[in-house]
């Protein structure tokens, strides 16, 4: 890991994804490039009518000595820490910033039970989901010397799912972390017997060339079922994959993987399916 990114916008929930970030950062030697989008849009930048260019000047130059001022934190000492303003929100520019800088992670907070909606920046951070190719790791608690150990990705297996396998995989081995797989099956139109549940199962992972054991799950739906599988197995996070053109309201299966993220205790990272 060489380079994360951490949106903030001053919360309390962005301190926390700062404070995981700079744990991270220590522990593997990466940068932190630190984002934050101001509330102007263009209109406000360009208008002529009611709003004058030295009052945008000053709104920019205020936000930005908050935001240095933000960043003074002990917790950060010694982690090289590089500020990027946008002075308007542009979601799909927190992936450019990633691809620019070649970055590994980005690192978010959440409110959590209060709603999606509820994540930093307003009501866009699905918007960043949604334009994000690499990982995001969803933070919701103050939580120190954060690591993860053990891992759990849940998966419907389905061949659609092999990229974002591959990406939690690949994740799952930059965090040094013991990578769990399961699959929850559940009662109704969704549920699939031994025997269909392990040939999906063997053919995917023959598609992957990977040996692994995969968990079968039982119970009353795919959420409680992540949610108690993680519990029963102690795991430091979930992994979800997540379809970007649609955003978090259509993770793998619906709506299962916003339900996750809102309700989970636990850290909760999304991987992009597709390339």
């Amino acid at each position: 890991m060489n380079k994360i990114i951490v949106p903030l916008d001053f919360s309390q929930q962005s301190e926390y994804a700062l404070k995981v970030a700079a744990s991270l950062a220590k522990r593997y030697g990466a940068d932190i490039l630190a984002l934050h989008m101001l509330e102007l849009n263009q209109a406000m930048i360009t208008s002529s009518e009611g709003f004058h260019p030295e009052q945008t000047v000053f709104l920019i130059k205020l936000a930005e000595k908050r935001f240095t001022e933000f960043l003074d934190k002990s917790y950060l000492k010694g982690i090289k820490v590089t500020p990027v303003v946008k002075h308007y929100k542009v979601f799909s520019e927190v992936n450019e910033v990633a691809k620019e800088h070649k970055a590994d992670l980005i690192v978010m907070g959440s409110h959590g039970t209060d709603g999606l909606q509820e994540i930093f920046v307003g009501s866009n951070a699905e918007k960043v989901v949604r334009n994000a190719d690499l990982p995001v790791l969803v933070i919701k608690n103050e939580m120190k010397n954060f690591k993860i150990d053990h891992f759990v990705f849940a998966s419907d297996f389905m061949e659609e799912s092999i990229s974002s396998f591959k990406k939690a995989k690949a994740f799952a081995s930059m965090m040094n972390a013991k990578m769990d797989l399961v699959y929850i099956n559940t009662p109704g139109d969704g549920f699939l017997s031994t025997g269909d549940v392990y040939e999906r199962i063997q053919h995917f992972l023959a598609k992957v060339n990977v040996a692994m054991h995969v968990e079968v799950y039982n119970d009353y739906s795919v959420e409680r079922g992540i949610l108690n599988y993680s519990k029963k197995n102690m795991a430091d996070a979930i992994g979800i994959s997540t379809h970007g053109r649609k955003g978090l309201s259509h993770f793998f299966m619906g709506s299962i993987g916003e339900d996750v993220a809102n309700h989970s205790k636990l850290p909760v990272v999304t991987f992009k399916i597709g390339d």
